[in-house]
């Protein structure tokens, strides 16, 4: 796993050649999960395990054996072919990059809306995913949660049928 700021550096990277036009656009707002994919801060498991929800940083959506970052999201994933394949499309690179995307986004609003709307199909989908592996890893502690406030329930009603006095 990369080190927590060198995503940081990529960022500037990108964003550098192009800053005057991104200062001076007059289309697009950052969305939530658009500054998570440019940020790489979200539901990615390198910022998961760096943050310690995630015990590894692999990707959940494909082998397994890869690094989830940003990047991966964004330009590798095999389980995002066709997200990826439209957004190509839409914003008219021929390799995507975070580099090509700012580049993109900046130039065009359709090819900014285009990218709005893959970050929040794909994050959407990948934090539904991550909620999932919570519940079911604290599905056994939850159950025995349940169980504790039945029994105190219970209780209260057998002590307030207890017609006995005190």
């Amino acid at each position: 796993m990369a080190g927590p700021h060198t995503y940081g550096h990529a960022v500037i990277a990108a964003v550098r050649p192009v800053m005057e036009d991104w200062l001076e656009r007059r289309h697009g707002t950052l969305s939530y999960r658009l500054t998570q994919v440019i940020t790489g801060k979200g539901c990615f498991g390198d910022h998961l395990c760096l943050i310690r929800k995630e015990p590894t940083p692999e990707c959940h959506h494909c082998d397994g054996q890869t690094v989830d970052t940003a990047l991966h999201t964004l330009a590798e994933c095999p389980a995002l072919v066709e997200q990826r394949r439209d957004l190509v499309a839409a914003i008219g690179v021929g390799v995507l990059s975070l580099d090509s995307l700012i580049a993109a986004i900046v130039r065009s609003e359709s090819a900014w809306n285009s990218a709005v709307s893959f970050c929040e199909q794909v994050m959407l989908a990948k934090e539904t995913a991550e909620r999932d592996r919570e519940r079911f890893r604290t599905l056994p502690a939850r159950q025995a949660r349940a169980r504790a406030r039945q029994r105190r329930r219970l209780r209260r009603r057998r002590s307030q049928n207890d017609l006995r006095p005190p």
